[in-house]
């Protein structure tokens, strides 16, 4: 775990030497409810996609104690609203996690963003805009919204994936958070991801059913992006503060991820938007605005 302990102001400097790119990915791993394995998810997605080569930016929303950082064994000294505030730099507030993860916790931040003037709102950019050519894929675990409130990380996203598990509780909430995201914000692609399933047969049943009501009712896209069985070894890989695939390379559920990976990447179920990072953060203040406003309407 102590490995994994970067100093925070190496983080950005690591990620700008490495080979450029031009564009990044957008993702952001959401759920209807509470309990299904959202963050797990976000962890283990990142690290098989660092494993393909990508080089990933986690972006953090959630507190303490069961966040993203705390998955990985990081301490986070310091936050979004640390930039916001221009008490630190972007290079002092993103730590480095195994492999080619990068993490940035968030949730502060992203509440203050509708509260920006311009010009701050310009300085953020431009400090995001470092970032464009250093990474491949941004990858969000989203705080939970309330009934009627969508966060704004998933309406700037390129592709929303939806964790579910066969309760009931899960997919009424998830079709919840699909019903308010089409209806309110035109949002109408979404990949589906089944989570603690008792076989994969029956998770392809559970997306079947659920997408089959989703896309009469909603009128949405929805793509069946892969599932994850019970497995203990997941638990285990977390009490160690480590994805399964570092814990366990040869495992069910580290294949599980390497196929939820592969999906995200070559899936068409996406908004096709500006892939430069400055580009998000410009559709992240934006959406905070329109969600802030939808919220106090």
């Amino acid at each position: 775990m102590t490995k994994f302990l970067h100093n925070q102001a190496t983080g950005l400097r690591d990620l700008v030497s490495l080979q450029t790119n031009t564009s990044a990915r957008v993702i952001t791993v959401t759920g209807g409810t509470k309990g299904v394995g959202k963050t797990t998810v976000s962890v283990n997605l990142a690290s098989a996609l660092a494993r393909s080569g990508k080089r990933v930016l986690l972006i953090d929303e959630n507190a303490c104690p069961n966040n993203i950082s705390s998955r990985l064994g990081l301490k986070a000294r310091f936050d979004l609203m640390h930039v916001i505030n221009q008490d630190k730099k972007l290079d002092q507030v993103i730590l480095r996690g195994p492999e080619n993860i990068f993490v940035l916790s968030a949730l502060r931040g992203i509440h203050a963003l509708p509260k920006l003037d311009v010009t701050d709102q310009q300085k953020l950019i431009k400090c995001f805009s470092q970032l464009t050519e250093s990474i491949d894929v941004i990858l969000i675990d989203a705080a939970m919204g309330g009934e009627t409130h969508v966060l704004p990380l998933s309406l700037a996203s390129e592709q929303v994936l939806v964790v579910v598990s066969g309760s009931k509780t899960s997919l009424m909430g998830a079709y919840a958070l699909i019903k308010m995201m089409s209806k309110e914000y035109a949002k109408k692609h979404f990949l589906i991801f089944v989570n603690k399933t008792d076989a994969g047969l029956a998770s392809q049943t559970v997306f079947e059913d659920f997408s089959g009501v989703a896309r009469t009712y909603l009128s949405v896209s929805l793509e069946f992006a892969g599932f994850t069985q019970r497995d203990e070894k997941i638990n285990q890989a977390s009490r160690l503060c480590l994805p399964v695939l570092d814990a366990f390379p040869i495992s069910q559920a580290g294949d599980n991820f390497k196929h939820l990976a592969e999906n995200v990447l070559y899936s068409s179920c996406k908004d096709y938007f500006d892939g430069a990072v400055d580009g998000f953060m410009q559709r992240l203040i934006h959406k905070s605005h329109l969600s802030m406003a939808n919220y106090t309407a």
